[in-house]
């Protein structure tokens, strides 16, 4: 580029997308004078998805102002919890993501996924066609335009891509109400409805069930039962309310 040069500060909490040498302190950026300042953050690696407000020599603009020479930049997170406007609260998980929608779907969030890898088109028309807002950690995926909204995952474990998602859209929780392996709504159901998926131990022991609307998976309370309670309590505690 060859054009006017601006001063661009990055939050701390935008630090891992940036170069180690634009973290920190302000850091000088040449443009080419025409793109948007949301273009100018793109290519520094942030994606917009997790922009909370841009301010440019002490005001806020909008992601389409055309930076000029000399320009302090300040680009801020998104604040938290973050609000998104229109549908309900739902999201869409890329191929990366099963656990964390399982455990989304066990609080009872309205948790779309997709267990193969379908394409960033076809995710981003996904997202934009169903109101979803779109969890990933590729930050390609997240720069689409075509996105309805979407957020960075920031960890690669589990326990903590849960609460990050938990702390950043607090999301009603309705534990025990969806399918964990489709997303659909359960029903309770009685152990003749569910003989044929029951083993003859599992047959002898339980008595209550519930069953997907959708996909007619039953569940019972069976072994791994109490490391399910233990992600919903402590989800509950922290964020319930």
């Amino acid at each position: 580029m060859n054009g006017p040069e601006i001063h661009v500060e990055f939050a701390p909490g935008l630090a891992l997308f940036v170069p180690h040498g634009r973290r920190g302190a302000a850091t000088a950026l040449t443009t080419d004078g025409v793109s948007s300042l949301g273009h100018v953050v793109e290519s520094a690696g942030v994606p917009l998805t997790e922009v909370g407000s841009l301010w440019v020599n002490g005001r806020e603009v909008p992601s389409s102002y055309v930076p000029a020479a000399g320009d302090s930049v300040s680009v801020r997170p998104v604040e938290r919890p973050q609000q998104v406007p229109g549908a309900p609260l739902r999201f869409l998980l890329d191929v990366h993501l099963g656990t964390l929608a399982r455990r989304l779907r066990l609080l009872g969030v309205d948790t779309a996924y997709e267990s193969t890898d379908i394409g960033d088109p076809a995710l981003a028309a996904r997202s934009a066609a169903e109101q979803r807002v779109m969890l990933s950690r590729d930050r390609g995926l997240l720069r689409r335009r075509e996105l309805w909204a979407g957020a960075y995952v920031y960890s690669t474990r589990p326990e903590d891509q849960l609460r990050d998602v938990l702390d950043r859209f607090r999301p009603e929780l309705r534990p025990w109400t969806r399918c964990t392996a489709c997303n659909g709504l359960l029903r309770e159901a009685s152990k003749d409805e569910v003989a044929h998926q029951l083993e003859g131990g599992t047959q002898r022991t339980y008595d209550v069930f519930a069953q997907c609307l959708d996909c007619g998976r039953a569940y019972w309370k069976g072994a791994h039962h109490d490391q399910l309670v233990a992600i919903v309590e402590r989800a509950l505690a922290e964020f319930a309310g």
